[in-house]
């Protein structure tokens, strides 16, 4: 039987606006809904549907046509029957959806990530001879290679906060960093700030370790889901939210936010230090972007130096190279005070033992001389920015995309709550892009669509020729679930 199921409210919630706009059976436009939550993720595999009866009942619909839509769902693979657990989802064989091996002449727009920086073969060759040496240790590390802690230790010094390697822990990445965290810091039922939207898997992260969430605006410039000069966060709601629940933590992300593209203002990290102090919050400052600058009109400094004496210790900040580097290369770290390295170190055996020693050596060698990395990749995200505004000018006049001077990606706005629609649509024109709901809470986002700019300005191109393939299937009426489902499976 399987331990985890979504309750019926949880599961209307994420359903939406489900029903169709136009002529087509509505029991097809059920399944292609669930269907796109479990291809999203937002229905994890392995998860109890509510029964049949129960969610007729709530929907207000006939339970005949919620039996057709779990029938669909088994024979498209996405579910199957356990005696006593009723239908349980799971993800067809090679389903091309992220965080599954996509096969084919699918263009992947579900991850914002970059290319592999061209000089990581030579970094790698030019420490072997170190890496021989450290065959002779036993390779195991909670706090990580002195080496690199030293390297991260002078790389925040240098950009203006003081840091010494007993506040420094190498990661297996940045999601890693989180998850730990999390995992140390939280007690169950604990509440914690976070931004909406934000990166879902750090939510996912925050409530496998029993937190509450409490969510704070963040919108994006130019998007037109907010007058002009009111973009970004919602700083009432941001001292609100530590005045009001007396969060654990929070987590944020202050340098070309994901998926938004903004940046804080140097006077709300400083407030937001303040709140959190007063409340005895921690505050998670996720900056794997923060040097992914394009334009940015104000450099900012790592989060921890906006706060006054006493405030900074409320900081905590998370780095890694898998978004500057490759994402393959999974090394990160975490910044706090000595005290919460230590409880961390002590806490980390009983998930893993530590980072793999190779790459904690190439990523130390790297960041001994760091800009040619970041040149590059500024120069490339313009590059992607530019290719992604042309282009969604030329095809999409009515979206609206915020220019992004930094970052990963681009919020868009569709102007219609349609983004789980195209994104089915966009698998059956050769595109993977991730709904804007994956990125909210409860639903949240249909309006919005995440573009990655990272990508190669061709591959840029044919996807978002690919979405205007789908916007005119959907200009037509609902894309058949039949069509969409043969593309899929």
């Amino acid at each position: 039987m399987s331990d985890a199921r979504i309750g019926t409210r949880a599961l209307i919630a994420l359903l939406g606006d489900w029903r169709p706009t136009a002529s087509g059976p509505s029991y097809l436009a059920l399944f292609d809904r669930i269907r796109l939550l479990v291809l999203d993720g937002r229905i994890a595999g392995d998860t109890r549907l509510p029964a049949e009866r129960d969610l007729a009942q709530s929907l207000g619909v006939s339970r005949t046509m919620v039996s057709a839509a779990y029938r669909e769902l088994r024979d498209a693979g996405y579910t199957h029957s356990v005696r006593g657990s009723g239908s349980v989802t799971r993800l067809p064989g090679r389903a091309p959806v992220g965080g599954q091996d996509v096969g084919g002449d699918f263009i992947d727009f579900t991850k914002a990530t970059l290319i592999a920086y061209p000089g990581l073969v030579a970094a790698t060759q030019r420490v072997i001879d170190d890496y021989a040496v450290e065959l002779g240790g036993t390779g195991i590390d909670p706090f990580g290679s002195l080496a690199l802690r030293e390297a991260v230790a002078a790389r925040y010094t240098a950009k203006g906060l003081p840091t010494s390697v007993e506040q420094v822990m190498i990661t297996i990445g940045a999601q890693h960093a989180i998850f730990l965290l999390a995992r140390t810091l939280l007690g169950r039922g604990d509440r914690a700030v976070v931004e909406l939207p934000s990166y879902p898997h750090a939510y996912e992260a925050l409530r496998a370790n029993g937190a509450r969430l409490v969510p704070v605006t963040v919108t994006a410039a130019g998007s037109g889901a907010a007058p002009d000069g009111l973009h970004g966060w919602d700083a009432a709601g941001l001292e609100q939210a530590f005045a009001r629940t007396s969060p654990a933590l929070a987590y944020l992300m202050p340098d070309f936010h994901n998926p938004t593209g903004e940046s804080m203002p140097a006077e709300l990290r400083a407030q937001v230090l303040r709140d959190a102090a007063r409340q005895g919050s921690l505050v998670i400052a996720d900056e794997t972007t923060s040097e992914l600058d394009i334009d940015r009109p104000e450099k900012s400094l790592p989060f921890a130096a906006y706060g006054d004496p006493g405030t900074a210790e409320s900081a905590i900040l998370i780095g890694s190279v898998g978004k500057t580097v490759w994402a393959g290369m999974r090394v990160g770290w975490i910044r706090a005070e000595p005290a919460i390295i230590r409880k961390l170190a002590g806490a980390r055996f009983a998930g893993d033992l530590g980072t793999p020693v190779l790459e904690q050596l190439v990523v130390a060698e790297l960041l001994r001389d760091f800009e040619p990395v970041l040149a590059l990749r500024s120069q490339q995200l313009a590059a992607g920015r530019d290719t992604v505004l042309r282009v969604l000018a030329s095809r999409f006049p009515d979206w609206q995309a915020p220019r992004v001077h930094g970052g990963l990606a681009t919020w868009v706005n569709l102007g219609a709550p349609v983004s789980s629609q195209l994104a089915l649509g966009a698998r059956s024109h050769g595109l993977l892009v991730t709904a804007g709901p994956r990125f909210g809470l409860d639903g949240a986002f249909e309006r919005f669509l995440r573009i990655p700019i990272g990508l190669a300005e061709a591959e840029l191109e044919r996807g978002i020729e690919a979405l205007a393939a789908a916007w005119g299937s959907l200009s037509q009426g609902p894309i058949p679930p039949a069509e969409l489902y043969a593309q899929v499976v």
